[in-house]
């Protein structure tokens, strides 16, 4: 499988794609917003960062980079796309998920290592989980909270497109775990086609050992274990 990490003004987690899935034995290209070429990728990555520098809103310019023409198409194609924190932000201005992403209920910035639940059974990060492990992920973020409509929300709750929940340590989704006042602690969904997904926290961060938590590489490794070659 070939990974594709597009890379923003203004991007800041794009080597650290780019490393973890190097580090799992991948091949992996960086994409410059300004290109209309996927270079044959199977799997494109929206990384984190601060995208055209959270211009008008966070992920509302990078949404009409040129690129994001080839990137659309490809999802809606079937292809796979995830993006984490600003790539997440991203997607959502783009419509490739449902809901949108807030400015967090405490009106701060937070970085912080949280715990997510796994909670769709058959989406591709989260169908091989351990459903009721608390897995530790760092969060970098100032627009995190998730919101959608009262009809949306049913939607992705009826049809299993929520990703993780934040809970605590223990794997309790509490009122007191939720970092960022995301609505029903929701911390990532999926599209209704489940080939498109948007997550806050960074499993990018969370991958090499010598940084004393694996956790982010486990959601990763989903994906190979997942995605016929």
């Amino acid at each position: 499988m070939k990974f594709g990490v597009v890379v923003f003004p203004g991007s800041n987690c794009d080597q650290d794609a780019v490393d973890t899935l190097e580090l799992m034995d991948q091949e992996v290209v960086k994409l410059w917003h300004k290109d209309h070429d996927l270079q044959g990728c199977d799997f494109i990555i929206l990384p984190g960062g601060f995208s055209y520098g959270d211009y008008l809103r966070t992920g509302a310019v990078a949404r009409f980079s040129p690129i994001m023409n080839e990137v659309i198409a490809h999802a809606n194609r079937g292809g796979y796309l995830m993006g984490i924190c600003n790539g997440f932000q991203i997607l959502a201005e783009a419509r490739l998920v449902p809901g949108v992403l807030l400015q967090n209920s405490n009106q701060q910035y937070i970085c912080k290592n949280i715990y997510l639940k796994p909670q769709s059974s058959d989406a591709l990060l989260t169908a091989g989980l351990d459903s009721g492990k608390a897995y530790k992920i760092p969060m970098a973020h100032g627009d995190g909270r998730f919101f959608a409509d009262a009809d949306t929300l049913k939607a992705l709750n009826d049809n299993d497109q929520v990703l993780f929940r934040y809970c605590d340590e223990a794997g309790v989704i509490t009122e007191s775990a939720n970092p960022n006042g995301s609505l029903e602690n929701i911390a990532g969904v999926t599209n209704k086609g489940k080939n498109v997904f948007g997550m806050m926290p960074h499993p990018e961060r969370a991958a090499d050992p010598n940084l004393g938590n694996t956790d982010g590489r486990l959601i990763l490794e989903q994906i190979l274990r997942t995605i016929p070659v």
